[in-house]
């Protein structure tokens, strides 16, 4: 589920949707998210200050909330 958000999000705001990947890796208390993105869309995802990467981040913290596991999203080059 987290990495379908995660993809829907990221896909909506970049160039070349076709490039989104995620990579998931479960731990036991955590999850974490690889996203990776086209070099030319990086700018996109993060944002100014890094602004809208962290309303990613916010809004993948409250759809797995419920669920008692912590879930990091890592952006890779």
């Amino acid at each position: 589920m987290e990495k379908d958000l995660v993809e829907y999000i990221v896909k909506s705001l970049v160039d070349d949707p076709s490039a989104v990947s995620v990579n998931v890796i479960e731990g036991e208390k955590s999850t974490i998210l690889e996203l990776r993105v086209a070099s030319e869309d990086i700018g996109k995802v993060i944002g100014k200050h890094g602004r809208i990467a962290k309303a990613i981040r916010t809004v993948l913290q409250a759809a797995t909330a419920r669920d008692g596991k912590r879930t990091v999203l890592e952006i890779l080059d």
